[in-house]
């Protein structure tokens, strides 16, 4: 049984039936357990093997970042006759069984001894050597053209995420830039007038935003108010924010009432809308010598009036509808005096809609509660207490709305 397998070695086939005898009962038979290092590479143990049963993994660099499985043997197979050609012996790569094994040992001493006695077996080992450097050549160039592969397919991940990243700069840039343009696009100066004092703040939820406030003069003694929201967020509603506080203006020096001032904005957003955005919208006319705000209201919240003792005054809601959806839409107007001592606060629903990491909403009670506390100070620092207050409620929850408020104190 031995002799049939050791002849069924190709190296060892040409060898006559003597010879063959001679090798099974000179070579040793040993037993293997699975996962043992029959060999590592780089040492010299001096012989080779013969696999009778089982399967080994030939391995290079084993241990360390560069290790590579080069093949899998099975029996009948010669394993470690390499080291038998080099100088000192030394195996050139590590043998590792990945089932128990059966194999036959022989050392250098006796392959020696055989080769001397069968010359025609350096023939054999020169055929299996040859075909052995073929299968590391084949196996080498797959290898490098695997390896190319992937330093190709990660130059061209990392070209693309380089791309990506300067696309990303630059659109940051733009989106930097959007913001300056809409910054600019909000009123730069505060009205100065004895008596009356204005506080405001937006800030969008992302770099660019929906929400708007204007100041506009109409006259000596007239000044417009407005405090917008439009729906979305980001760049879309910018774009649409922007055509509606032009439209704004520009209506505001025609039209003579807050109301036609609406329904004008509506009547030409309404042409340009091809994205089915909306707007909230309270315009009004402050007039410093009656001291009387007049307003039209499309869908906005409502404003809020505070008297000197912390008293809240919250008109009653009328109909009003949103910007730029119906042709024919419902507007609330209303008419507020503004006593001495008096303050008028304007906002958009980013405030009451704030939203902790509870989920829980800011509210109108802890809007007003705010107000009638701080009721003391300048109107622009109240503006700033109450953005205080959110990103406290907030605990770092996100922001996810617009936020503008704008307030007016009078003397």
């Amino acid at each position: 049984m031995i002799e049939e397998l050791i002849k069924d070695l190709p190296i060892f086939a040409s060898l006559p039936d003597d010879e063959i005898q001679n090798l099974s009962e000179m070579l040793d038979r040993k037993s293997i357990s699975e996962g043992t290092l029959l060999i590592r590479e780089d040492e010299n143990q001096g012989g080779l093997f013969i696999l009778l049963e089982g399967k080994v993994e030939i391995i290079k660099a084993l241990g360390t970042g560069d290790e590579r499985l080069l093949a899998v043997v099975e029996a009948i197979s010669l394993i470690g006759e390499m080291s038998l050609f080099t100088e000192e012996g030394q195996h050139t790569a590590s043998v590792r069984a990945s089932t128990s094994l059966q194999i036959l040992e022989m050392s250098r001493q006796d392959f020696d001894a055989l080769l001397h006695r069968q010359p025609r077996l350096a023939y054999e080992m020169v055929r299996t050597l040859t075909s052995r450097l073929d299968e590391s050549e084949d196996l080498t160039i797959r290898d490098l053209r695997r390896k190319n592969k992937q330093l190709q397919q990660a130059y061209d991940d990392l070209k693309a995420a380089q791309e990506q990243l300067i696309e990303k700069e630059k659109l940051e840039r733009e989106l930097e830039v959007a913001r300056e343009i809409q910054s600019n696009i909000l009123p730069r100066e505060t009205p100065q007038r004895p008596g009356f004092m204005f506080g405001q703040k937006m800030v969008p939820m992302s770099q660019v935003g929906g929400d708007f406030y204007d100041l506009i003069p109409l006259g000596e003694d007239t000044l417009g108010i407005a405090v917008g929201d439009v729906s979305d967020h980001g760049v879309p509603a910018a774009l649409f924010m922007a055509m509606t506080v032009t439209l704004l203006r520009a209506e505001a020096y025609r039209a003579p009432t807050p109301s036609e001032v609406l329904r004008n904005i509506d009547l030409q957003l309404r042409e340009m809308n091809d994205m089915d955005m909306f707007v909230t919208l309270l315009y009004g006319i402050l007039n410093y010598a009656t001291r009387t705000f007049t307003y039209a209201r499309a869908g906005h919240t409502l404003p809020i009036l505070l008297d000197p003792v912390g008293e809240i005054y919250t008109p009653a809601r009328g109909p009003g509808q949103p910007i730029g959806l119906f042709a024919d839409f419902d507007i609330d107007e209303n008419h507020l005096e503004i006593s001495p001592g008096t303050s008028l606060f304007l906002y958009t629903d980013g405030v009451t809609e704030a939203i902790d990491s509870r989920g829980e909403l800011f509210g109108e009670e802890r809007l007003q509660e705010i107000l009638r506390t701080h009721r003391q100070i300048p109107a622009q620092e109240v503006c700033e207490k109450i953005f205080q207050e959110l990103a406290g409620f907030r605990e770092g929850a996100p922001q996810h709305d617009d936020v503008t408020v704008l307030m007016l104190q009078t003397d």
